[in-house]
C-alpha cells in the first residue's frame, strides 16, 4: 500500500456511503490531517448528507457541505428526480438512468479548488471501476485524465488517490473490517438509492451490489 508523509492533509469526497466512508478511514491512517467534503446536488435521499455529518463527527475530521444543486438540474436522472421509474439493470448499450452526467467531473473539480484555499493538494475519492454499474466517470483513465487537468488547469500538484478503484465490494468491505469500522460501514453509512441507511431497501442496484459483497466477504472469513 503507498505511504504517505504523515504531515501531509488530504481532502476525502465523501457522500456518507460504504465506498467514501471506508475511504475517509483509509485516509485517516495515511494522513495527518483530513477534511471531509459532502455535496447537496439535488440527490433525491438527501438522509446522506446527515449520514455523512454524523460519521465525520464520530471520526473526528472536519467536515464541509457544498450546495451544488445545479447539477441535478443539468441532465435528466432518476437519483435527482424523484418521478423517475429507477432502472434496476444496465440497459443494454446504454447507461442506467441512475447515472448522474458529470458528478465526479464536478465533484473533483469543486473539491481540488477548496483543497488548494486550505493548502491541500491530495484528494481521496471512493470511484471503482471493478464492479460498478458502468458510470464512465468512476474509471481509472477518467481519474487520471481529469488529475492532469486539475493540475494545468490550476498549476498546482494535486495528486487524486482512490483506494477502491481495483477492489470489489467484497474486498472493500474487508478493507473496512481491516480499518476496524466494518459494524459502522454497515450500519451507519447510506448507500441506498432510496435512501434507507445501514443494510438498505434491498433491491435498488447499490444494495444489491453492496449485499452480494457483504454475504461474500461473511462467507469467506466463516470459512477460514
Amino acid at each position: 500500500m503507498e505511504c504517505f508523509k504523515r504531515e501531509s492533509s488530504c481532502l476525502v469526497v465523501f457522500s456518507g456511503g460504504q465506498d467514501s466512508t471506508t475511504c475517509l478511514f483509509w485516509a485517516k491512517r495515511h494522513f495527518k490531517r483530513v477534511v471531509a467534503l459532502t455535496f447537496i446536488y439535488g440527490q433525491r435521499h438527501v438522509k446522506e448528507v446527515e449520514c455523512a455529518r454524523a460519521i465525520a463527527e464520530e471520526a473526528e475530521v472536519e467536515w464541509h457541505s457544498m450546495d451544488v444543486s445545479f447539477i441535478g438540474q443539468l441532465g435528466h436522472n432518476s437519483l435527482t428526480d424523484a418521478s423517475a421509474v429507477m432502472d434496476t439493470e444496465k440497459p443494454a448499450g446504454g447507461l442506467p438512468n441512475t447515472f448522474v452526467p458529470g458528478r465526479n467531473l464536478f465533484f473533483l473539480s469543486m473539491a481540488a479548488v477548496l483543497a488548494r484555499e486550505r493548502g491541500i493538494f491530495h484528494l481521496v475519492t471512493g470511484v471503482s471501476q471493478t464492479d460498478y454499474s458502468g458510470y464512465p466517470d468512476c474509471r481509472d483513465a477518467f481519474i487520471k485524465s481529469l488529475n492532469v487537468t486539475l493540475n494545468l488547469g490550476m498549476d498546482e500538484q494535486f495528486v487524486i488517490h482512490t483506494p477502491l478503484m481495483w477492489i470489489d465490494k467484497c474486498q472493500t468491505w474487508a478493507l473496512a473490517d481491516e480499518l476496524g469500522v466494518l459494524d459502522l460501514v454497515r450500519t451507519k453509512t447510506l448507500t441506498c438509492y432510496n435512501g434507507v441507511v445501514g443494510d438498505g431497501c434491498g433491491h435498488c442496484p447499490a444494495c444489491t451490489l453492496r449485499r452480494q459483497g457483504l454475504e461474500k466477504y461473511l462467507a469467506r472469513n466463516s470459512s477460514v
